[in-house]
């Protein structure tokens, strides 16, 4: 191949890639106009779209506003139909007001009219009056002063003998419907109640087989029976009482521990001071949990719940201590059932009455010796323990050694007197009940115009003798309540005392 052929081939070669660049030049370009109107033809329809989706949006808005002015204008032609119906009843009640107005002028005019015409009587009366005064004064003798004065003396005595008389029906009445009611409530109380009387006593007797077991107990030279004595801190009295033994002393709850103590000792037969000083650390032990067993069963029976348990211990401790002879858990159980009686009966809470019955006495079974009133300290024990105001207070107050604040305290204050007052439940030394009848009657004979009295009814009456040239029937009635007032404030005794003062007239004559 020659050289012009080569050179015309890279000319053809050459020629066809000016031509296929230029023919590539023309394709790219119809190309990107292709796609430019595309682009154009497709921003048109988006540009359209959104058009229409914000004509879309601003109807909707547009009538969302429309409805919102329509309501706001329902509203507001509501609010002024409501105001004109305001102004509508205002003026009618206007009108009505100045109608009423006017018919109250008319009646002040008319009442003025009235009181007018009523004055010029009422001086017309007066002058009437001083005319019917003189002629009386002069027909009389009396002046208008004199003559009231002597009319008011007369209206005074009638008022005043009146009024006595009034005041005795009214004061009868009285004791008769507050003296039933009262022994209605006491009696059906007490007719709930019933228990038996006091058997206590400061010694205990130990009962045994035969006078063989008497000097065991004694021991060589005594020191069994000083061991016991000691340990129990009693007195054992050994003497010529065929098969007994006399144990003495104040407090029960020892002499319960010896006679226990006691009981083991002869039915085992080994009687020896270390033997004596176990056995009755053992009934020490025993009795001890006795005492709480005692307080838990007491407060079942009573259906008295959320007791402290030293309180229960102490409600227990009570079996073995005596008032008057009086066996004190008795005492308390037979209080607490007449508080829950007598407080049912008047309509107050049987249950907080015959807690506050049960506890009214633990003052008098202490720990430790106390200054302090039973009353006062039994109010502490119970303060301490938790116990409500109410309780407390009723426990402090049932001997009048602080003032009662409920009527809790009142209730527990007379089943006390109750319980205690009854016949047969407290025994009474012979020296003090005679002690307490002379003062009664010394109290009735230091009044003057009394002549004779007399105490009956074991002291629970009292009769006054009094002289009939001496003193008035009315006069009596005085005296017999001063005698009362004065038998409350300076005695002590249980119960009540009826007060009775007799006066009469007595005429002599002899035939011969």
């Amino acid at each position: 191949m020659t050289t012009i052929q080569i050179i015309s081939i890279v000319a053809a070669l050459l020629i066809g890639i000016c031509i296929g660049y230029v023919l590539f030049r023309y394709i790219i370009k119809g190309i990107y106009h292709g796609m430019l109107a595309t682009a154009e033809k497709e921003s048109e329809v988006l540009k359209q779209n959104k058009l229409l989706e914000v004509k879309a949006k601003y109807l909707n808005k547009k009538n969302e506003l429309e409805k919102e002015a329509q309501q706001r204008n329902q509203r507001l032609q509501q609010g002024e139909q409501r105001l004109k119906q305001r102004e509508q009843t205002l003026s009618q009640k206007l009108d009505e007001v100045n109608h009423r107005r006017q018919e109250l002028d008319n009646f002040a005019h008319s009442l003025e009219n009235e009181r007018n015409l009523l004055s010029a009587k009422e001086e017309e009366v007066n002058k009437m009056e001083e005319q019917q005064l003189q002629k009386l004064e002069q027909i009389s003798g009396l002046s208008a002063d004199e003559a009231k004065a002597r009319l008011v003396e007369s209206l005074k005595d009638k008022a005043r003998l009146d009024a006595a008389g009034y005041i005795n029906e009214i004061v009868e009445e009285a004791k008769l419907n507050a003296n039933q009611q009262a022994r209605k409530i006491v009696i059906q109380t007490i007719q709930r109640t019933a228990t038996e009387t006091a058997i206590e006593n400061s010694v205990s007797v130990f009962h045994i087989e035969n006078d063989e077991v008497k000097g065991r107990i004694i021991g060589r030279e005594g020191r069994n029976i000083r061991a016991l004595e000691a340990a129990c801190g009693v007195e054992i009295v050994v003497d010529d009482t065929p098969e007994a033994i006399v144990i003495s002393a104040f407090d029960p709850i020892r002499r319960e521990i010896c006679r226990l103590a006691l009981h083991q000792l002869v039915s085992d037969g080994r009687i020896h001071p270390a033997r004596i000083e176990e056995v009755v650390a053992k009934v020490k032990k025993q009795l001890d949990n006795e005492i709480v067993e005692t307080g838990k069963r007491t407060t079942i029976d009573l259906g008295i719940h959320g007791l402290h348990p030293e309180l229960v211990r102490i409600v227990g401790k009570m079996k073995y201590r005596s008032s008057y002879g009086q066996n004190l858990l008795q005492h308390a159980r037979e209080t607490a059932n007449l508080c829950a009686v007598m407080a049912s009966e008047l309509g107050l809470n049987p249950k907080k009455a015959k807690r506050a019955g049960l506890l009214h006495d633990i003052g008098k079974v202490p720990d430790e010796e106390n200054e302090m009133p039973h009353a006062l300290y039994g109010a502490k024990v119970a303060e301490k323990y938790k116990e409500k105001p109410d309780i407390c207070n009723a426990i402090a107050a049932h001997h009048d050694e602080m003032e009662m604040q409920t009527l809790l305290a009142p209730i527990v204050q007379v089943c006390d007197a109750i319980s205690g007052a009854r016949p047969g439940a407290r025994r009474e030394i012979v020296e003090a009940y005679i002690k307490r009848l002379n003062d009664l009657e010394a109290i009735a004979m230091s009044y003057p115009g009394v002549t004779k009295t007399y105490a009956i009814q074991a002291g629970r009456e009292l009769r006054v003798i009094v002289g009939a040239d001496k003193m008035t029937d009315e006069q009596t009635e005085a005296l017999s309540g001063e005698i009362a007032n004065k038998i409350q404030t300076e005695m002590t005794y249980p119960g009540q005392v009826k007060i009775t003062v007799i006066r009469e007239t007595r005429s002599v004559a002899y035939a011969k």
